[in-house]
């Protein structure tokens, strides 16, 4: 089921839901799954899934650095077979334009078709580690609005290189980012809700945003999108700190703002410990603020660990 019937067929109950990341290569699945078990009791409709991208990886080789290609976290879309397999449960993989071709972003496609998968995240995703802004690779969408555009054209089943007269064509979900604080490269806030916007018109059906810590950022991230013509559900991205050193990495990385109490309640705390229990209680308050506003759904970034968000989610649905 699309992630907009979801939506639809709770009748403005706010639905629970989370994001997994992929185990690195080698690892077994089953420590996901031992993270996904004790979040199923709260029914998520839905469970995204994400993609890393390339990394570059040097091998000395007769004394000289030969490098290579490789991906950390492969598997995405056999990880969304697997949970839908074994939870029965809609999955969301994640589609980059970084690092992929429209040809590589097409057999993809095509294989979550087979799988029965209708529902996708297309992202632009980030830069290299060792480029200072994103560039689109060799044959590659260099937006997301672009990756929108192609996934749209193969529902109509317009492929890359013919149109396909089938009656089992392809009618994917698409999901988007939204940033209530802009996006980190975006001029201006203004400016960020057109290229959304652009998005939408591209044919994205949902946005997802970005982490958040003060709520305010969020219903006025939504208002405003309202005033540019988007009428799409606008899912808020919650994430509960976790560590101290997040008061410095998650500005620094996503370019947001942390409210001053939650920043002096991290402060007093002694070990790590202490931080995540002030993370969820964070969270929880968010959460439950949110939900008496009546946002469709409760989107929790989990990072494979399960703990915190079971806590919170205890006290929400």
């Amino acid at each position: 089921m699309k992630v907009t019937d979801h939506i639809k067929n709770a009748n403005g109950k706010t639905l629970f839901s989370f994001e997994i990341i992929p185990p690195k290569k080698g690892n077994s699945i089953q420590q996901l799954y031992n993270n996904i078990d004790p979040l199923m009791e709260f029914n998520p409709p839905f469970i995204d899934v994400t993609t890393s991208r390339e990394e570059y990886l040097y091998i000395e080789k007769d004394g000289l650095l030969d490098r290579k290609i490789t991906r950390m976290r492969p598997g995405t879309v056999g990880i969304c077979a697997a949970i839908s397999h074994k939870y029965n449960v809609d999955t969301v993989p994640h589609v980059l334009c970084g690092g992929f071709t429209k040809e590589e972003t097409e057999y993809l496609l095509v294989d979550c078709h087979y799988l029965g998968i209708h529902n996708v995240m297309a992202l632009r995703g980030d830069a290299m580690k060792h480029e200072q802004y994103f560039k689109a690779c060799d044959g590659g969408h260099q937006f997301a609005k672009e990756l929108v555009g192609q996934i749209q054209n193969l529902n109509k089943g317009q492929y890359l290189h013919d149109v396909i007269e089938a009656d089992g064509k392809s009618d994917f979900c698409i999901g988007v980012a939204g940033y209530p604080e802009k996006h980190l490269e975006a001029p201006s806030l203004k400016t960020d809700l057109k290229r959304l916007k652009e998005k939408i018109d591209a044919g994205a059906d949902y946005v997802v945003t970005q982490m958040f810590f003060d709520n305010q950022k969020y219903f006025e991230f939504v208002e405003a999108a309202k005033a540019e013509g988007i009428n799409v559900p606008i899912i808020p991205g919650i994430k509960p700190l976790a560590v101290k050193r997040h008061l410095q990495l998650l500005p620094q990385v996503f370019k947001i703002d942390l409210p001053e109490d939650l920043i002096d309640a991290v402060e007093t705390c002694k070990n790590n410990q202490q931080v995540r229990q002030v993370g969820v209680e964070w969270a929880i308050q968010q959460s439950k603020e949110l939900q008496a506003a009546g946002v469709p759904v409760l989107h929790y970034y989990s990072m494979g660990k399960s703990d915190n968000v079971k806590a919170i989610a205890s006290e929400l649905f």
